[in-house]
């Protein structure tokens, strides 16, 4: 449970129908196989105490008390097990018949919450057992105690605040406004659905969309448990089809047919994140809710869910070639519109031979090609200084040609060298100030050029480098529209490896995997033996681990220790822990001293959820402190 993660199971007994005993068994036996997991709570399926094909045996009084005595059972088994338990059952209350989930926990019965929606077509008979379950909560009375029952009843960790359950069975999930629609609304993060599902052609993939798409919109972790073998096949085949989602991404699913049992962990406290960042999310107090409060000791949870090592790419090859294609084109109609609003006659580019300035031309490309001007216009600008190499400078040369732009070599090493002697700085002196001066001096003939040629200067840098401040003040920090601004490293890479895989121009192409496997590097410093000296990652760390870093503090709000938490497995055996901790704490403290750059930086087109505009996502005072920040990484014990 710390950090939010809570471990969860759906499981699906094998049954007998109408045998309350056996099957009081074979859940016993579920709830023990994940105590050892040390499960949280654990949704098993509609009706499981009896079967949900017990048809008109639903109106025998021994059946009603079968079902009672076997939940009386698995509360006295379960006294001393630290877990939510929600049981299915039919129970009768002021003479009525109500299908309910029962919310179990360490030998107490929480509360149980009635089947609001009846489905009575097709195969579906439930009105003629079963009534509509109430909305408004009442306490009935179970075993010489008061229990409450109704739909809109929570359950809440006293321990943890985010934790909060809620429920619905089966049929609430298919109707146009299902209950856990209010539960989300009225506080639940995890909403538990008991289900029998008929299986026929098809379902299986509208019920896996319907439970991602309700976790989604309601911003909740849903956790859906199916009927399977061993209910009665006289009409129907059920396929125990569990799934568990959270907030629209599908965590575990079982194979249909098997009675498979899943578990994985939950992430209560980014539900909340999320809520709170969206304002739009928010509870009119229309309805009138129950909470009922439980102990549960906050204990670390064992993760088994993998986190990707980039979380900005998709790990499909489908997929990533398919949003490169959109990141692409997001990135062209951006500046698209730019060119066709300040009716430039040209754009402007610095062609270091990298991977950023690569991405930027070929971007403006694409955006010439869509508005119908010729490449010509588009003036790429080689600067040599004294860190270029002969292979970045040939790849600079070779790209312009191959893209069919104008190409333009400006020498920086005499302004420079005249600057540094109006400066009084000595070039063998190689700080700061000799990095700088260059990185403004392109900038500033990038500038006067793009007067010359009424155009406007094309910026490349990254989201990656805004975001570690990787970039001189008023140097490459600046531009007239900066197209790469929202894209992290890890993705610039995917982007042009893109381009070079569907491009139809096999000297491009080779071109452009000779970009991709050329060190990043702002090349300041005089090469060594003709090689680039100056590798930007063993400067500011690998940009794989900062992406990482940056994607889940800016996405969910994770403190520093969870972040270090999830990357240890995510980068096992890539980096050593030790390693990882280095670069997280350099990552936050360049994070928080280079606001001041992000406060001023150029238009830039957003393509992803993780933006650092001043604009439109990140505000933030340049002088704020890191120090909660560096704390909470301090407190990490190895």
């Amino acid at each position: 449970m710390k950090d939010g993660f809570i471990k969860v199971a759906a499981a699906t007994p094998h049954i007998q129908v109408a045998d309350c005993e056996y099957n009081r068994e074979q859940i016993w036996m579920e709830i023990q196989k994940v105590a050892k997991e040390k499960v949280k709570l654990l949704v098993l399926p509609e009706l499981s105490l009896t079967g949900y094909t017990c048809g008109d045996l639903f109106l025998q009084e021994t059946l009603l008390q079968g079902a009672k005595e076997g939940l009386d059972w698995l509360l006295a088994k379960t006294k001393d097990i630290s877990m939510i338990i929600v049981v299915g059952l039919p129970f009768s209350v002021d003479c009525k018949l109500y299908n309910v989930a029962a919310f179990c926990y360490r030998g107490e019965l929480l509360g149980m919450i009635p089947k609001r929606y009846m489905p009575n077509y097709s195969e579906f008979y439930e009105v003629r057992h079963f009534t509509e379950g109430n909305s408004e909560v009442k306490m009935i009375p179970y075993n010489n105690q008061q229990i409450p029952f109704g739909t809109r009843l929570l359950f809440r960790c006293k321990q943890m605040p985010e934790f909060v359950i809620g429920g619905e069975i089966c049929e609430d999930l298919w109707v146009p406004n299902p209950p856990s629609v209010e539960h989300a609304m009225a506080g639940a993060t995890v909403i538990c659905n008991l289900s029998a599902s008929v299986e026929v052609t098809a379902k299986e993939g509208y019920r896996r969309q319907l439970v991602s798409s309700q976790s989604a919109r309601t911003i909740s972790a849903y956790i859906y448990a199916d009927a399977g073998e061993g209910e009665s096949t006289t009409d129907v085949v059920f396929s125990g089809h569990n799934l568990i989602s959270e907030n629209g991404t599908m965590l575990a699913e079982s194979k249909r047919f098997t009675n498979e049992m899943i578990v994985t962990e939950i992430d209560v406290k980014k539900i909340s994140v999320e809520r709170r960042r969206m304002n739009t999310y928010r509870w009119d107090g229309e309805y009138a809710y129950l909470s009922v409060e439980f102990d549960m000791p906050i204990e670390e949870t064992v993760l088994s869910r993998s986190f990707p090592q980039t979380p900005f790419t998709p790990s499909d090859n489908a997929r990533r070639r398919e949003r490169c294609e959109e990141i692409f084109t997001l990135q062209a109609m951006g500046l698209k519109k730019r060119l066709a609003h300040t009716h430039c006659d040209s754009a402007v580019i610095g062609l270091s031979g990298g991977l950023d300035s690569t991405l930027a031309l070929l971007v403006t490309v694409r955006a010439f090609d869509m508005v119908g001007l010729e490449r010509k216009k588009i003036i790429g600008i080689t600067m040599p200084g004294y860190g270029t190499t002969d292979r970045t400078y040939q790849n600079a040369l070779d790209m312009a040609k191959a893209l069919g732009v104008t190409l333009k070599e400006i020498s920086i090493v005499k302004a420079v060298d005249q600057h540094f002697q109006d400066i009084g700085h000595d070039k063998d002196i190689h700080d700061i100030t000799y990095e700088n001066c260059q990185a403004r001096e392109r900038t500033q003939i990038l500038m006067d050029i793009a007067n010359q040629t009424n155009g406007m200067v094309i910026g490349t840098g990254d989201l990656s480098e805004l975001a570690l401040g990787w970039a001189t003040y008023n140097g490459d920090h600046m531009s007239m529209y900066g197209v790469n601004a929202s894209i992290p490293k890890t993705l610039v890479r995917h982007l042009v490896r893109y381009v070079a895989d569907t491009c139809g121009q096999e000297e491009l192409s080779k071109i452009l995997l000779d970009v991709l496997d050329t060190p990043v590097s702002p090349e300041l410093l005089p090469p060594e033996h003709g090689e680039i000296a100056q590798k930007t990652e063993d400067v500011v760390g690998p940009y794989e681990l900062h992406d990482f870093f940056l994607y889940y503090m800016m996405r969910f709000g994770f403190a520093p220790s969870k972040i270090y938490r999830i990357a240890k497995p995510a980068f096992d055996g890539v980096y050593e822990k030790e390693v990882i901790l280095k670069w997280l704490k350099k990552f936050y403290w360049r994070f928080f001293s280079q606001q001041f750059k992000r406060s001023c930086v150029p238009d830039s087109p957003k393509v992803g959820t993780v933006a650092l505009s001043p604009r439109g996502d990140w505000r933030m005072p340049s002088d704020a402190c890191v120090a909660l920040w560096m704390k909470d990484l301090e407190q990490i014990e190895e």
